[in-house]
């Protein structure tokens, strides 16, 4: 109770949330028994045949299924990786600048894609990308390509994962920009007296102080693992890269959407989200055991 009484003002600033959560989150949840039936839509939830875990075990029998989490393993943990890495080392460089008018020019520059849809850097994606695109034009000029990254397996994860790191750094690296902001300015003043430059000053200042940070958002960012980016993938992918591009989210709406297998799909749901949430859990108790991070 005595938390409560200190803490009761961050509850009411959740309500909202909470009851927009309830309502297109948890109401919808009863859905769920589905993943445990033959669903037929023209039979509906009381209609459909009860076949308990048949589902989840189609789901790990079938070798497509597999490699649709392996999939979605890969590329989620190297987006993860890369979307810590890149905005972490772009905010130290960027804080080098001294002409605050450059240093707003080029956050802007970078924020900027990570308002525009994927339904909009999709299309441009696509014609920059293809075989006569503006990208292989350049490679072409090198006497390289023409590549098919958008079609070829061996291009399609490497291109995902860069496009996607492009459109989200300049955002990501808003949190390390904040931390950046609260560094004691007495310690690098202490430093230069000291005689280090500013290799060193970042080095023993500003490197150590964002890795606290750094830690929260990885650990954070564990509970998304599984979440590779349906809107990405699904704008950008085609039957010739499913082998390695298929997710769980795309491999659901097809499951669903196309094929009918409404029991199936509803099963691989369930998988990925009570794994997410494990995921969720201990990345949580990791940021407050080893950063010092909680919500209340």
């Amino acid at each position: 109770m005595r938390t409560l009484k200190r803490t009761w003002p961050f509850h009411v600033m959740l309500l909202p949330a909470i009851i927009f959560l309830i309502i297109f989150s948890y109401v919808p949840m009863g859905g769920i028994i589905m993943a445990f039936q033959n669903y037929k839509p023209w039979l509906g939830i009381s209609g459909s045949e009860w076949v308990g875990l048949d589902n989840f075990r189609y789901l790990f029998e079938r070798e497509d299924s597999l490699q649709v989490i392996w999939n979605t393993l890969i590329i989620a943990v190297l987006k993860l990786i890369f979307n810590l890495f890149v905005p972490f080392v772009f905010a130290i460089l960027l804080n080098e600048v001294r002409k605050m008018a450059v240093q707003r020019t080029i956050q802007t520059l970078v924020y900027l894609p990570h308002f525009l849809s994927w339904v909009i850097l999709g299309g441009i994606l696509i014609d920059l990308l293809s075989t006569g695109g503006l990208v292989n034009r350049v490679l072409g000029t090198f006497g390289l390509g023409p590549y098919f990254f958008l079609g070829d397996n061996s291009w399609f994860r490497s291109t995902v994962i860069l496009t996607d790191v492009w459109k989200e750094f300049g955002y990501n690296m808003i949190v390390f920009l904040a931390a950046l902001a609260g560094i004691n300015p007495a310690l690098y003043e202490a430093a230069e007296i000291d005689g280090a430059g500013r290799w060193k000053q970042t080095l023993h200042i500003t490197i150590p102080s964002l890795v606290p940070m750094l830690m929260v958002v990885g650990t954070l960012a564990l509970g998304n693992v599984l979440n590779a980016g349906f809107d990405q993938i699904f704008n950008l992918y085609n039957p010739l890269v499913y082998q390695t591009g298929d997710i769980i989210d795309t491999f659901v709406y097809r499951s669903a959407m196309q094929n009918g297998e409404m029991g199936f799909a509803t099963a691989i749901g369930l998988f990925k989200s009570v794994i997410s949430m494990i995921l969720i859990l201990v990345s949580y108790s990791l940021a407050k055991k080893y950063a010092g991070y909680r919500i209340f």
